[in-house]
């Protein structure tokens, strides 16, 4: 909030702010007193607030720049929350699915494409901080393939990457799946690019009827009839043409449509060897996964648990949240797995918030949701998000580990991740990371090893002036230095914070806006 005021009172923003608030446990003030905030701070800036996959809050200034008016629709996917007078209150709910969120993002204002290629930038160097040097990038909604990628293309051509990116495509238009990968197909390969940047395969939507958007405050939603059929047509395209693939699946009863598919595709065109995985994955049984494991798949996780576990057991129990995802079990049957975030939209890119939670099984509200037997060691919640997650881009043997003839990435983080205390995992960062044996990050002692620091852009960036993702100084791992400080102006130290409510009292949570 204080960061919206200061660019707003000096004039400095000018198109959408988006602000994403990921967990259960933020400080509790009304929608109604929020929005009256917002509106009297911002109140020609248009700013959007996302909860998860839940819904969204709009100031006066966004309502009139994506056009919602008394006169607007009810759109599919979504409701939009009016007074008594039938006008948009600024409240948008995503039920059943989070399409209206989606839609109303892609109405907000771009950046120039300059600022677009330099913004870039600066996301994969905040990556880099965190110890990233490779992403799995599952697609997502209004992410159209060719055109929507002219901006990573033009920086892999110019060799300003500066994590190894492995993208899937998306399909984005229903009931016209097939088509989106028939014509892929002719277009491009798996494979095609070079380490840095390459195709990865299709996914994680392949077809819209069998979505199960995991807003756990939502009844689960039930499958439509045609979801089998219309799944069966681009998983034979897929398999025939040798195309790894993944498919969203939250709910157990998805995973099982999912794979009567699968199965019956197998017999006439056989995966013999196919990458393919389920992506999520936080019900499904032990019979699931026996048949993931017969089908030669894997399993993707994420800790989106470590965001809605409270929701969870409010709507499910604590004895089903005791196994949701059932990592252990999946580890025991020999599935490959592999850990993320499910980053940008509704979760962090910190990978250690991720890793925090496979290793002690809390929530970021402080919630302990496993037992001992699904919680993972250290050294295997590490395997997970390195080794473990090479099988996912299709190249085992070729990253993950510090070995001879693997390419030669690695991160010195800022304190001992296998001795430190659980709680200081979550703030554990970088002092010097590595791709391709390039330095891309470097901070305290290595410093001097840095690369040039990028400009914050457009000129009315709120990171110009405060900051990106947000510690308290006192309470970080080994006290780094903050890779966005190269970006800010001298007097930017007096910070904003959004702050999250744990066990020990507030700890913040910076920019929410990253997988394997």
């Amino acid at each position: 909030m204080r960061e919206i005021r200061g660019g707003v009172f000096q004039g400095r923003f000018h198109n959408l702010l988006i602000s994403k608030n990921n967990t259960f446990w933020a400080p509790q003030i009304s929608r109604l007193t929020f929005q009256v905030v917002i509106n009297t701070v911002a109140p020609d800036t248009p700013v959007f607030v996302l909860h998860l996959y839940d819904r969204a809050l709009l100031n006066a200034a966004a309502l009139r720049a994506v056009g919602y008016t008394k006169d607007t629709p009810e759109p599919p996917g979504g409701e939009i929350r009016r007074d008594h007078a039938g006008n948009p209150t600024g409240l948008l709910i995503a039920r059943p699915n989070a399409m209206i969120l989606y839609a109303t993002l892609a109405k907000g204002p771009k950046l120039a494409r300059e600022d677009q290629l330099n913004s870039t930038r600066l996301f994969l160097s905040e990556l880099n901080r965190f110890g990233v040097t490779s992403v799995i990038d599952a697609g997502g909604g209004f992410q159209n393939y060719p055109d929507d990628y002219a901006v990573i293309n033009a920086l892999h051509r110019r060799g300003e990457l500066s994590v190894r990116l492995a993208y899937n495509l998306f399909t984005q238009k229903p009931k016209e799946e097939l088509k989106d990968f028939q014509r892929w197909t002719k277009m491009t390969r798996p494979g095609e690019g070079d380490d840095f940047y390459r195709v990865n395969g299709a996914g994680e939507m392949l077809v819209f009827s069998a979505a199960d958007f995991e807003d756990i405050l939502q009844p689960r939603p039930e499958m439509p009839p045609v979801m089998e059929e219309e799944l069966k047509g681009v998983i034979r395209h897929l398999a025939e043409n040798r195309w790894p693939f993944r498919l969203h699946a939250t709910y157990d009863e998805t995973i099982t449509h999912a794979l009567n598919v699968y199965e019956a595709v197998n017999r006439e065109a056989p995966f013999d060897g196919l990458h393919w995985f389920f992506d999520h994955c936080e019900t499904i049984s032990d019979r699931n996964i026996e048949r993931v494991k017969a089908l030669g798949g894997g399993i993707a996780v994420q800790n989106r648990m470590a965001f809605q576990g409270e929701y969870f057991v409010e709507r499910y129990g604590r004895q089903q949240a005791e196994r949701t995802p059932p990592i252990g079990r999946m580890l025991a049957l020999g599935v490959p797995v592999g850990a993320g975030t499910d980053a940008t939209r509704v979760s962090s890119y910190n990978p250690f918030l991720s890793l925090y939670w496979l290793v002690t099984g809390n929530t970021v509200g402080g919630l302990n949701l496993y037992p001992e037997q699904n919680r993972l060691d250290r050294m295997e919640a590490l395997r997970l998000y390195t080794v473990g997650s090479s099988w996912f881009s299709t190249e085992e043997g070729k990253k993950g580990s510090i070995a001879l003839g693997q390419l030669a990435d690695l991160a010195v983080l800022s304190a001992d991740y296998f001795s430190i205390s659980d709680e200081d995992i979550k703030r554990l960062e970088s002092v010097l990371t590595l791709v391709g044996g390039k330095v891309v990050y470097a901070a305290r002692e290595f410093s001097k090893l840095a690369p040039p620091p990028l400009p914050a852009s457009p000129d009315w960036s709120p990171v110009k002036y405060y900051g990106g993702y947000q510690q308290p100084w006192d309470a970080r791992a080994g006290a780094p230095d903050r890779a966005a400080r190269s970006a800010i102006e001298p007097n930017a130290r007096q910070k904003a914070h959004r702050w999250v409510r744990g066990e020990a009292g507030l700890w913040s949570l910076g920019c929410d806006c990253f997988a394997f």
